[in-house]
């Protein structure tokens, strides 16, 4: 799914979760103005509040709010807020659940998907409709799959689908520049509430892709208007519309005409105002969050709690009333890219030599003080359904990688050119440590320089795609709950078929496309896991990354909000969401 531009922390053997419990409300009471912020008060049924505003920071800049047009996780956590996907996930169980679609079913041979639209799911009202509450329906959804497998340049999705559904290969050729009215041959619909998706093998779980936070269904309309603007104009259905997309900051207001209730049959969502602004560095941010000027800590300082918590004691016994702490096991991996066709990292006995010398352990319990899990079985973090310890990642090995090095030429770093070592990352964080870390033990063990180039996500990404950067730190969320979403970016297809963000290492492996083609193929879900676990382990014996280490989604709150609920795939549902009380 989404890249990883920040580091979170594992606080090990921690689950620190502080539960609001407040008592029953009666039905909703008269309503008045809550000063600046505009929290009404005003309750509903389990003892809910309507208004209120909710503001966090993002170190990274949000280049666009169109959903098939975006990769990384800081945009994904605005355009999820205002798009929704054909189907959902449940980020505890990983079961797929209904969304824009309100049911679905699958041939025996699972190749055809059939979808039923959810009926009375209304657009936020937009110039680009002719009438207000444009209705979302089987048309919409086919466009969305259409785009979504699109030659277009801006798409950066399209991996997702083009080896997956019939007839998208086809149409991705010919829509590099425009996209046809046609669309996909492999997507039908059958009437304005049915739409029929065909694959070209059987793929069982398919409905996991549906679930993709870049498939949030957005209109033609939209996209004939606004063209390439639509990445500042996005249209969606969610519970949130965009209200300001300005230099310094996102706001996003409370959809009215929103389709879905809670437990108590409350209207959703509660908050009436999110705030995105910019953080020049993590200080600056934990010092807003002091001042109680935002909500929010995705990336937290192990460093920084006992400062703002009083203790983590405190935190566990619930003694801290202004703060709390949420964290949940990642589906992530943290991971050193590599040029795998330059002239620096074409040899592979380079690339294990690399891995070889790297202590991971040290890395996690010396350079990040525990906070972490050394990656010691292969690219695939655990999951369910997934044989991890089947896998035989990289021990550490001096002598040999120095051996390996020695056999390419590059005996104690000989003829080894220094290069520049890109991480999107702020000073002093636990991205840069760990990215110390790992250039102290190559220094060492290979005599071999890395040096740091601090830059932002687009900087680096902008030099992976023009091949100036040959090593680069990153990682990988689930966009969905599968082995096969990490595996897939080292699928040559991704070279061959767009996508600038996919297989950026230029891996070419015959034999792991063809058991990942397989995979793809297989109907049974253990045949189909060994076949990807043995995909895990060409991609170690080949050396095609550095996976380093696996980590916890922590997020740090302010008291005040209520049923904020961390993930695994790290992603923000603000549904939910309300503000107990105003800010002081």
């Amino acid at each position: 799914m989404f890249f990883l531009s920040l580091l979170y922390y594992k606080i090990k053997s921690m689950r620190v979760l502080l539960i609001s419990v407040f008592a029953l409300a009666a039905l909703l009471i008269s309503s008045c103005s809550g000063s600046e912020q505009n929290v009404e008060d005003l309750v509903a049924k389990g003892g809910k509040k309507y208004g209120g505003e909710f503001k966090f920071m993002s170190s990274e800049k949000i280049k666009t709010l169109f959903p098939t047009y975006n990769t990384d996780l800081y945009s994904n956590r605005i355009i999820s807020q205002i798009f929704e996907p054909i189907l959902t996930i449940n980020p505890k169980t990983f079961d797929v659940s209904p969304g824009v679609a309100e049911s679905w079913t699958v041939s025996d041979d699972a190749k055809v998907y059939t979808l039923k639209i959810r009926k009375g799911i209304k657009f936020h009202n937009d110039d680009c409709f002719s009438e207000e509450g444009h209705e979302l329906n089987a048309e919409d959804v086919k466009f969305t799959l259409d785009i979504a497998c699109s030659g277009l340049k801006k798409n950066q999705i399209s991996y997702l689908l083009i080896n997956k559904i019939k007839g998208a290969k086809e149409f991705f050729e010919k829509s590099t520049t425009s996209l046809p009215k046609s669309g996909v041959s492999g997507v039908k619909i059958i009437d304005d509430y049915t739409i029929e998706i065909t694959l070209v093998n059987s793929f069982a779980g398919f409905e996991s892709i549906l679930t993709h936070g870049s498939l949030g269904v957005s209109p033609r309309e939209a996209f004939d208007k606004y063209g390439d603007d639509i990445e500042k104009h996005p249209v969606g259905s969610g519970p949130f519309q965009l209200a300001t997309f300005e230099n310094d900051k996102i706001e996003l207001i409370r959809n009215p005409n929103y389709w879905q209730k809670d437990e108590f049959g409350n209207q959703l969502p509660f908050l009436g105002k999110i705030t995105l602004t910019y953080s020049k560095d993590k200080k600056s941010e934990l010092l807003a969050f002091r001042k109680e000027q935002i909500d929010m800590v995705l990336q937290l300082p192990v460093e920084e709690i006992e400062h703002i918590l009083g203790s983590l004691q405190d935190a566990q016994d619930g003694k801290n009333v202004k703060h709390k702490v949420d964290s949940e096991s990642s589906l992530s991996v943290m991971y050193i890219g590599m040029a795998c066709e330059s002239d620096e990292f074409k040899d592979a006995r380079v690339r294990k030599a690399f891995n070889l010398a790297i202590d991971r352990n040290v890395i996690v319990d010396e350079w990040l003080e525990g906070e972490g899990w050394a990656a010691t079985n292969g690219f695939v973090p655990t999951m369910n359904n997934y044989p991890n310890e089947s896998v035989k990642g990289h021990t550490y090995n001096v002598q040999k990688a120095q051996s390996l090095m020695k056999e390419a030429g590059h005996a104690n770093g000989a003829d080894f050119p220094a290069l520049d070592f890109y991480v999107n990352a702020l000073e002093g964080s636990a991205v840069h440590k760990f990215c110390k870390a790992v250039a102290s033990q190559l220094k060492a063990n290979l005599n071999v320089t890395l040096n740091i180039k601090l830059c932002s996500l687009a900087e680096r990404e902008n030099a992976i795609a023009s091949g100036k950067a040959k090593i680069w730190r990153s990682g990988w969320i689930a966009d969905y709950p599968d082995a096969e979403n990490f595996l897939a970016l080292f699928y040559t297809g991704r070279v061959k078929h767009n996508s600038s963000s996919m297989n950026s290492f230029n891996f070419h492996n015959a034999t792991f496309d063809q058991i990942y083609e397989q995979a793809l193929s297989e109907s049974d879900s253990d045949k189909r896991a060994l076949l990807l676990a043995k995909c895990d382990q060409i991609v170690i014996d080949e050396a095609a990354v550095m996976p380093i280490l696996t980590n916890d989604h922590i997020v740090m709150l302010n008291a005040r909000v209520r049923d904020f609920e961390a993930n695994p795939m790290e992603s923000i549902n603000l549904t939910r969401v309300f503000i107990k009380e105003a800010r002081k």
